[in-house]
């Protein structure tokens, strides 16, 4: 039996216990737990238009897939604003690829071109209301040919919380007047004129702040031209792809050279994850941008991941890939814009200096490079096959610097301002 002095020393660490203030465990941090999914064969679609579908890589083992004009629905019940995202893949049909339409509470939320027939997410930026709505995904083009059915299968829709954004920092300053040395990188400006050429004679007499013009078919020479009257150069090279015509075209292994890009059947993707190998190469190619004295970097086909390239590449291979582009363009004083990567935009902002994106008025996509924008970068928008009336005012609602261009990407263009 305990003694009198061993209970009385119990009962003195019960007290002094007691008498500690209370601590409140640690709140959970809010998680995906937060996001609202929707498995995309649970919407009520006729048959003429869709159908379920088994596909073993789908969540449950059952997807939706459009082949109609008619629409998908199905009401769900918005518990915050959100914004939609979907995991989709598509089967395109004389080369035009499907262009998936979504819409909640009769809004278009998100209109995005598919391409590629992998799966990936896509999303549009465009913010849903909280409360009780209609859902309806439709396919705006579908076509059914002899040989071909233009469709999209989806896995599952997802309704993710929009993020309260911290204040956007001030923009960089760019630098003074003259070619930057390398310890000094100059950064162009949201209101940043630019002219894009990579094809047909340099016309040196556009009236535009910073030329994007091709590393190789480019010398230093035309770099201080454009330097001497106060423009700047931006070296364009394909980053993700091979093309045969380069000078170091012979430095690429066939094992890092994938499927041949959809309308580009001369170059093939490159297998991304092989840093040993692309990486050098990569570096070179930007050792010779900074030694003809350009200022910046345009790497093109950075998106692999979301296309057919023949490899396994995952989101993850990808934003490793550019952010090591960006690392090693600004080891060199050089600044660096991402090209097309939309879906990855808010994760790589951090990590270029401005942006570059083919047709996001169009294919409605504009959305997701206001991260860019919002942190007082530079985006520099270009339409092929709208007229210029039908997008400038909303770049400028925007803060994009877009213009018209031939697809060729020659000498004309048609500036918004």
């Amino acid at each position: 039996m305990p003694s009198p002095r061993h209970c009385s020393a119990v009962l003195s660490i019960v007290a002094a216990l007691a008498a500690l203030p209370l601590v409140a465990p640690p709140a959970r941090a809010q998680t995906a737990a937060a996001t609202q999914w929707i498995e995309a064969e649970t919407l009520t679609v006729s048959r003429s238009s869709g159908r379920d579908v088994r596909d073993r890589r789908a969540s449950g083992r059952r997807a939706l897939r459009l082949y109609g004009r008619r629409a998908a629905r199905r009401t769900v019940r918005v518990r915050q604003p959100s914004r939609l995202a979907v995991r989709v893949r598509g089967r395109t049909c004389r080369r035009a690829a499907p262009l998936l339409v979504a819409s909640v509470g009769g809004r278009t939320v998100l209109r995005v071109r598919v391409r590629g027939g992998r799966w990936h997410w896509r999303s549009d930026g465009r913010t849903v209301a909280a409360g009780r709505q209609g859902l309806r995904v439709r396919l705006d083009n579908p076509r059914r040919a002899r040989h071909c059915r233009r469709a999209v299968t989806i896995d599952r829709l997802e309704l993710r919380p929009v993020p309260r954004e911290p204040a956007a920092p001030p923009a960089p300053a760019p630098a003074p007047g003259g070619v930057p040395e390398a310890s000094v990188r100059w950064v162009p400006g949201p209101r940043t004129t630019w002219q894009w050429q990579l094809s047909g004679a340099l016309d040196l007499s556009v009236a535009a702040d910073m030329y994007d013009i091709d590393l190789f078919d480019n010398s230093a020479d035309v770099v201080g031209r454009l330097h001497a009257v106060g423009r700047r150069a931006v070296c364009y090279i394909s980053a993700g792809s091979w093309e045969p015509g380069r000078p170091d075209a012979g430095e690429f292994p066939e094992a890092v050279k994938g499927l041949a890009l959809e309308g580009w059947e001369q170059e093939r993707w490159l297998d991304i994850r092989r840093l040993d190998v692309l990486g050098p190469i990569m570096e070179r190619r930007l050792d010779l941008c900074r030694r003809k004295g350009f200022d910046g970097v345009e790497a093109d086909n950075v998106d692999g991941y979301a296309n057919r390239t023949g490899f396994p590449l995952t989101a993850a291979d990808q934003l490793r890939y550019n952010r090591f582009l960006a690392d090693a363009a600004h080891a060199r004083g050089l600044s660096i814009g991402l090209k097309n990567d939309l879906e990855q935009a808010a994760a790589l902002e951090p990590h270029f200096d401005f942006a570059i994106v083919e047709q996001c008025f169009q294919y409605g996509e504009c959305g997701l490079l206001d991260p860019f924008a919002r942190a007082g970068k530079a985006v520099f928008a270009v339409e092929y096959d709208l007229p210029a009336a039908s997008f400038c005012a909303q770049a400028a609602a925007r803060g994009f610097m877009a213009m018209r261009k031939r697809l060729a990407l020659d000498a004309w263009r048609e500036p918004c301002w």
